[in-house]
């Protein structure tokens, strides 16, 4: 989608701190960071929300998983631990309407969230 800020990111449009890229995956800095790490990791392809996955997706979404394992093991916090964060819909707090997924490690992260 053209007025997509991720999208314009994903076509080098608009500058990020890339941690990892893949044919359909790509991982980049937050740039208003929660954690010490705090990477974002979307799908290339334009998907709104997480209630937009279908059956088709299923590549994609393994792709996603496997780029997050990337990030981890990039950013020391494979064994430590880190939490995966995805936001669907404006209630929680979802601001960019492209899929993205939160990888947030480097401290401890309390529970309950939110």
């Amino acid at each position: 989608m053209a007025d997509c800020l991720f999208c314009r990111i994903v076509k080098k449009q608009i500058p990020a701190t890339v941690v990892e890229e893949t044919d359909q995956t790509l991982a980049f800095r937050d740039i208003n960071p929660r954690a010490p790490v705090h990477v974002l990791v979307i799908p290339k392809d334009h998907i709104p929300a997480l209630m937009d996955f279908r059956p088709e997706h299923a590549a994609i979404l393994m792709a996603v998983h496997q780029t997050i394992q990337k990030v981890a093991e990039k950013e020391n916090v494979a064994h430590s631990g880190f939490r995966v964060v995805v936001n669907n819909g404006k209630d929680s707090g979802q601001a960019v309407a492209h899929v993205h997924y939160h990888v947030l490690g480097g401290r401890g992260l309390n529970w309950p969230p939110g």
